[in-house]
């Protein structure tokens, strides 16, 4: 059967005028990228942006970048990686049974970590006060798929996808519903997925949570997400939210693991190490700009010396980082 130019990605286009709920953001609606191009022929736009997202070298390191973790010995604790994934399979659910857009409401969960520092927020919070025009990893990951990636062209994305990226954390909402979804689908994600961590690393026991809670939210990791993301849906219209009751406890359960896991000592102990890391990385770095790749060097030129060395330090995943503090302050031995 020959196929016409352009006429499975129409197909899918018309597709989603059955599918999908009038508040949805259609692939044909959008606003489009910062660069015009040609349209796929295969592809819708929101499904070329994942694609673009997932084949980006930003998204591949992000295998080797801390979740909360340091530099965990065992197989099985999230990454910054495994997190991004069960972010985007939570926000495709509650996007699917919304009937809003699911290649959209995925394109933005996987591009939404891309700046994310390496050793976690501790990372961040190292460049943030490091850096005088301030980090903030949503800006960074904006930042990445702008101009950072394929050697400062950028992957142009839609403006729908870099706007969910933006506001994934803080501040404004996203302007779509499926760009709402990921923050809501992050926070699931993250405070689920920190407890299975931390019970597995002997933190902490299941039991630890207070009753109320566990009987509220569920008693096990599996019915807490099934329950929040059930909450979500029933309780999101003309804008995603959970139900205020559920809402209290969810942010009841986060105070709990602030602090049970995410200022406990045992969690955390390594953190000044890789802070102080950090902060000499930077300190060589901003005194030799002339000595990072030339990529950063041309950024320096461009968008200032400070802005260079936080790109280039925040790109980094946690093993470069260490290898590239051993090659700067840790004094090879001479080889026979």
């Amino acid at each position: 059967m020959k196929i016409l130019d352009n006429s499975i990605r129409l197909l899918a286009e018309k597709n989603e005028k059955y599918i999908l709920c009038d508040k949805a953001c259609f692939a044909c609606n959008s606003k489009g990228r910062a660069r015009e191009e040609a349209p796929d022929a295969v592809r819708t736009c929101f499904q070329r942006d994942r694609d673009r997202i997932i084949h980006s070298q930003s998204f591949r390191r992000l295998k080797h970048k801390t979740q909360v973790f340091l530099a965990p010995s065992g197989d099985h604790y999230r990454t910054r990686l495994t997190h991004t994934l069960e972010v985007a399979q939570i926000a495709r659910t509650i996007a699917r049974a919304l009937q809003l857009n699911e290649d959209l409401t995925e394109a933005i969960s996987l591009g939404h970590d891309l700046g994310h520092t390496p050793f976690g927020h501790a990372g961040e919070r190292a460049l943030d006060k490091l850096c005088d025009c301030g980090f903030r990893h949503y800006e960074q990951s904006v930042r990445v798929v702008e101009k950072l990636e394929k050697n400062g062209r950028g992957l142009n994305l839609t403006d729908e996808v870099k706007n969910g990226i933006l506001c994934h954390t803080k501040g404004e909402e996203a302007y779509t519903l499926e760009g709402q979804i990921i923050r809501i689908a992050d926070k699931i994600a993250y405070i689920n997925h920190d407890i299975d961590d931390a019970i597995r690393a002997g933190v902490m026991e299941e039991e630890d949570i207070p009753l109320s809670l566990r009987m509220q939210l569920g008693m096990t990791k599996s019915e807490r997400i099934n329950n929040m993301v059930l909450d979500v849906i029933h309780n999101s219209s003309d804008k995603i939210r959970m139900s205020n009751d559920f809402y209290v406890g969810f942010m009841d359960l986060h105070d709990f693991m602030f602090t049970a896991v995410y200022t406990n000592p045992v969690c955390k102990g390594e953190e000044g190490k890789a802070v102080n890391m950090l902060e000499m990385i930077y300190s060589y770095y901003i005194k030799h700009i002339e000595s990072m790749p030339e990529e950063f060097v041309k950024i320096a030129s461009q968008d200032g010396e400070e802005r260079a060395v936080c790109d280039y330090i925040a790109g980094m995943s946690d093993n470069y980082a260490l290898k590239v503090f051993n090659s700067l302050y840790v004094p090879s031995f001479w080889l026979d």
